[in-house]
């Protein structure tokens, strides 16, 4: 104790200049000696601003693979679309004198980028009544028709015109099989509507489609363009028959549509020129 005492009376008589050095060293020393036993770089401010995706796992570029604008993939459908009413539309959605322009039977890798490129001139959209293994063999075609505004729609695997006549666990199939790969094709882009083949609905196949967002869709003109009759004739069969209602029936796929790509320019002239506005249609 005594030895103790001698040591803080030296210290206590020593100049301030001693006992300022003293302290800095102190502080120096006890600051290397942080450093020494600190965790690595793990830890602090730069983990801080690391971006994590849910699980704890810092993004990267493969975790953020499939994220809008990452790789220009529509982004895959997260969610049931609400159901719909299950009556067969024909009107438009836009108020006032308006049609809708449909395209069936696609997408055809000839064709329907053609059937595009008259409606991009025309500064139109329609909607597209997909096959669904055309959609799934075509999903670049399927993904450009969404890209450009156009809407889809649900036209059985098989396109069988008698599928009215046959059970229901049929019918399901060939309509929610096309639902997914027409959805698979676009890369998640909702499905409108849902057109029988021929017209062939029945109470259960309507509901249904209409469980799944889907709006059974009618037309009002059909424009006999499958049967190729003569570009003349298609479009003389919109001019006489568009006072049945809004709806007009054309296709891009079932064979050579060079007469459909034709008469779709020329009708759309011509509606302009009545008056007419395009739109979709109804889906509530």
């Amino acid at each position: 104790m005594t030895e103790q005492r001698g040591i803080r009376a030296r210290f206590s008589t020593a100049p301030q200049w001693v006992a300022v050095s003293a302290a800095v060293v102190v502080v120096v020393v006890a600051a290397v000696t942080t450093a020494l036993v600190a965790p690595g770089p793990q830890s602090g401010s730069a983990q801080a601003a690391t971006p994590v995706v849910p699980g704890g796992q810092p993004a990267t570029s493969a975790s953020t693979e499939g994220q809008p604008g990452s790789s220009g993939k529509p982004p895959a459908r997260t969610a049931k679309p609400p159901v719909v009413p299950d009556s067969i539309v024909h009107a438009t959605e836009a108020a006032g004198p308006a049609v809708n322009i449909t395209i069936d039977d696609g997408p055809d890798p000839v064709w329907t980028p053609k059937v595009l490129q008259v409606l991009r001139q025309h500064h139109v959209h329609a909607t597209f009544c997909m096959i669904g293994p055309q959609a799934a063999a075509h999903p670049d075609i399927v993904r450009q028709v969404v890209a450009e505004g156009h809407r889809l729609c649900d036209h059985t695997v098989h396109h069988d015109t008698t599928m009215d006549h046959k059970p229901f666990a049929y019918q399901k199939s060939e309509i929610m099989n096309a639902l997914q790969m027409i959805e698979t094709a676009s890369g998640g882009a909702r499905v409108y509507y849902y057109r029988a083949p021929g017209g062939a609905f029945t109470p259960a196949s309507r509901a249904l489609a209409a469980q799944n967002g889907m709006r059974p869709l009618g037309w009002n003109v059909d424009t006999k363009d499958f049967d190729r009759p003569g570009v003349a004739a298609i479009v003389n069969t919109v001019k006489s028959e568009i006072h049945n209602g809004p709806t007009i029936l054309f296709h891009d796929g079932g064979g050579q549509r060079a007469q459909t790509v034709a008469a779709l320019d020329q009708t759309l002239t011509w509606l302009k020129g009545q008056g007419y506005a395009f739109s979709f249609p109804k889906v509530n």
